[in-house]
């Protein structure tokens, strides 16, 4: 199996993706561990946390059944780093042809920050696996709507950026395929036994936000 068809499997399950910024190697296991075991299965690291591929090795070793991955990668060198520290998924703020291209190279998921059509027609193009819609406080459901009307049918779009167990019913009925939840999940410090919590929540209104 690709890890284009674990991924869509992930998403099926759950397609919420968990954006740990600024978590430590010394956190990873706990942190990990309450996240995983509340039911996601999609986890990212960003690049500019300490130490990230340390983190994002040793989550990828405890965490088989995951895909582990960086966020905030802006270089195709840093998609060659994030290959050798065993990372699958790329997730970038913006759109860098060369990531795409480069990940898609490595058979890795590349997820880029769109913000326009063109840019998420243009990300679509270099082989982007789906889009990351963001800064999400910039847009609005009727934006997720408006897109997937001329996007390629099945394309995975996930708002990112102050979503919370409380607005996702309304990005959800709009179409959006999932969500990357960042400080609302965790921040730096931030104790695992809350962090389990707070990824209960989103785990539950992401169901309760399901349409049959």
């Amino acid at each position: 199996m690709t890890h284009i068809d674990t991924f869509q499997a992930a998403v099926r399950l759950l397609p919420l993706i968990a954006i740990l910024r600024g978590l430590t190697p010394a956190e990873a296991p706990a942190v990990g561990d309450a996240i995983v075991e509340s039911g996601f299965r999609l986890l990212e690291v960003p690049l500019n946390s300490p130490q990230p591929l340390d983190s994002i090795a040793l989550m990828r070793e405890r965490f088989p059944n995951a895909m582990v991955g960086a966020g905030t990668v802006l270089t195709a060198q840093q998609v060659r780093e994030v290959h050798a520290a065993g990372g699958v998924l790329v997730v970038s703020p913006n759109f860098n042809a060369e990531v795409v291209a480069e990940t898609a190279r490595l058979g890795m998921i590349s997820l880029p920050g769109v913000a326009t059509p063109s840019e998420a027609f243009a990300a679509l193009a270099a082989g982007a696996t789906g889009l990351k819609l963001f800064p999400a406080e910039a847009a609005s459901p009727a934006v997720v709507k408006a897109w997937l009307a001329v996007l390629p049918k099945g394309t995975p779009l996930m708002p990112v950026g102050g979503i919370t167990p409380s607005n996702m019913t309304e990005w959800r009925n709009a179409g959006a395929t999932g969500f990357g939840i960042g400080s609302a999940l965790y921040k730096p410090g931030k104790p695992a036994n809350a962090v389990r919590d707070d990824a209960q929540q989103f785990v539950a209104a992401w169901n309760g936000s399901v349409r049959a």
